[in-house]
């Protein structure tokens, strides 16, 4: 007689949750990216050795809004890659997003450097923009290490057209925040070839419209707030 529970259909299994010491960390995370002063482990792309050409007023405030802009999108990097990694069951992946999340901690640290030096403030919104893509983050990875992997490289293409929009917008004196953005432009280009290699999942139109949505609300307040 065949087994009558195969007619029913198999649900996917509850999300596995997060222990206490690892929530206890991802918060001691969010607090060093929110609120500590990154540190980069690579050297800065925009070194001693280029010039610090003079910037009028409206290039000035030009390139505060773009660099205030990256800098929010690397908190958002971090919150994704490490919601991602803390989701994911395979250690490789696992250990595939934390080496991203490091990479992108250098962006956030060459951002933050940039603004500083142009006496700017980063996003008052810092905090609501690293909840979001923590939650988000953490949704793709329940959903599987394909999914995610999927996700991470729809966001590294997004990102990467959205850093050849910058550059072009740049101030053509600018040399020290061209340096960082096409750096950062070549790890992102990177990590999202590295998504796909480890197998990827091609996401849906709907989705990867709602994320283009999602960005442009972002950089559209970040950029003033």
């Amino acid at each position: 007689m065949p087994n009558q529970g195969s007619r029913f259909p198999k649900f996917p299994a509850f999300p596995r949750l997060p222990s206490i010491d690892a929530v206890l960390g991802e918060l001691d995370k969010a607090l060093k990216t929110l609120a500590a002063t990154p540190v980069a482990q690579r050297p800065n792309p925009a070194g001693r050795n280029l010039a610090q050409n003079h910037l009028t007023d409206t290039e000035k405030a030009q390139v505060i809004g773009l660099m205030r802009v990256n800098h929010v999108g690397e908190i958002c990097a971090q919150a994704l890659y490490q919601a991602q990694a803390l989701a994911s069951r395979d250690p490789e992946k696992k250990a595939l997003f934390e080496h991203a999340a490091k990479e992108e901690a250098d962006h956030l640290a060459w951002t933050q450097e940039r603004l500083d030096q142009l006496d700017a403030r980063p996003s008052l919104l810092n905090p609501f923009w690293y909840g979001g893509a923590f939650a988000l983050g953490f949704v793709a990875g329940t959903l599987g290490d394909k999914v995610s992997l999927g996700f991470m490289a729809e966001t590294e293409k997004q990102v990467e057209k959205h850093l050849n929009d910058h550059l072009g917008r740049l101030p053509a004196g600018d040399q020290q925040s061209r340096a960082i953005l096409e750096q950062m432009r070549q790890d992102e280009i990177e990590h999202g070839q590295t998504a796909i290699e480890q197998g990827a999942n091609n996401l849906p139109m709907p989705v990867k419209l709602a994320m283009t949505a999602m960005s442009k609300v972002m950089t559209t307040l970040a950029q003033k707030i």
